[in-house]
């Protein structure tokens, strides 16, 4: 297959460093040292399912289809207001398509996975036309009074529309149970025969853990995903990362000893958006003009769980 068309929407509230440290014991100067941060989109009085179903009409209006040609919607979720139904049906329904359609959690590295599952869905002859849209409220997850999590994270959806073609060279994917590195835990209605203990509990992160695993994981996916499709790190004209930390990309830079001109980011002014980043980086790098046709672009990105991903393709 190959990406067509891509969109992104963003909620209008930008919060800053400096009004963080209003209320936290943190400053500007600490945030941007650490995570490379400097503002982050954040919704207010907007709904997630409205950012989602926008991304999606500019995906494919940038594709040039419509959506009753859609034959597969793949949403990538980890919170949002409702539990049922699914967000995906909700975009759909927003849109104007009548296809088939799925909610997927795989943390921050969802769009990697939609990806796999738009392709499989393809080569077995199901769908040819598939919209993927991960769409994220990361900042509802969070204590916004601990200065380590609440800084990192912003809101926002990316959309992809997926088309029939061979610009998608290899994607790789990979798991490793670990839960009680980077976890939030949030209780269910109450019955009369609940007996065990339950607590509402905000994301819990161990950083330099979270950090390890990220490094690791994102180089050995992309050299896995390099070798599948017969490049090198030297072919790739672009290295699309999840934006997790700053510290994180050149970690992985210094990795596959690539030029940090080849590293696009925006995590200075969204932070982390979850699945959502890869789809936002991806349609800014798209609407810029940086991405030529024939350019070769590596994309990866892990999360919670953990899960992680690469893919690489062609423009």
């Amino acid at each position: 297959m190959k990406i067509s068309g891509t969109g992104s929407a963003l909620p209008k509230k930008v919060v800053t460093n400096d009004m963080l440290s209003q209320f936290l014991d943190t400053s500007d100067e600490w945030i941007k040292t650490r995570t490379g941060v400097s503002s982050r989109f954040v919704i207010s009085d907007e709904r997630l399912e409205d950012l989602a179903a926008e991304a999606a009409t500019k995906a494919l209006n940038d594709a040039g289809i419509s959506a009753e040609e859609l034959d597969f919607i793949i949403c990538s979720n980890v919170v949002n207001e409702y539990v049922t139904p699914q967000l995906s049906c909700i975009i759909q329904g927003a849109i104007g398509a009548s296809c088939p359609c799925i909610d997927i959690n795989c943390a921050c590295a969802g769009f990697i996975h939609a990806i796999e599952i738009a392709e499989a869905f393809h080569n077995a002859g199901k769908a040819d036309n598939v919209l993927i849209v991960c769409a994220e409220e990361p900042t509802r997850m969070t204590d916004w009074n601990d200065r380590r999590t609440c800084v990192l994270f912003g809101d926002g959806a990316g959309a992809a529309v997926l088309t029939p073609g061979d610009n998608i060279k290899s994607v790789k994917l990979s798991a490793a149970s670990s839960t009680d590195k980077l976890w939030q835990y949030r209780t269910l209605q109450p019955t009369p025969y609940i007996t065990k203990e339950e607590n509402d509990i905000p994301l819990q992160m161990k950083g330099q853990e979270v950090f390890k695993f990220a490094v690791t994981a994102a180089s050995k996916d992309i050299t896995r995903a390099l070798k599948a499709s017969g490049m090198t790190a030297d072919d790739v004209n672009h290295y699309l990362l999840h934006q997790a930390n700053i510290r994180i990309i050149q970690a992985i830079q210094h990795y596959l000893e690539q030029p940090i001109e080849k590293f696009p980011t925006n995590v200075e002014n969204h932070g982390n958006s979850s699945s959502a980043c890869c789809p936002i980086l991806l349609d800014e790098c798209n609407r810029k003009g940086l991405l030529k046709k024939g350019d070769k672009i590596a994309m990866s990105a892990f999360g919670a769980g953990f899960v992680s991903g690469a893919v690489v393709m062609e423009w």
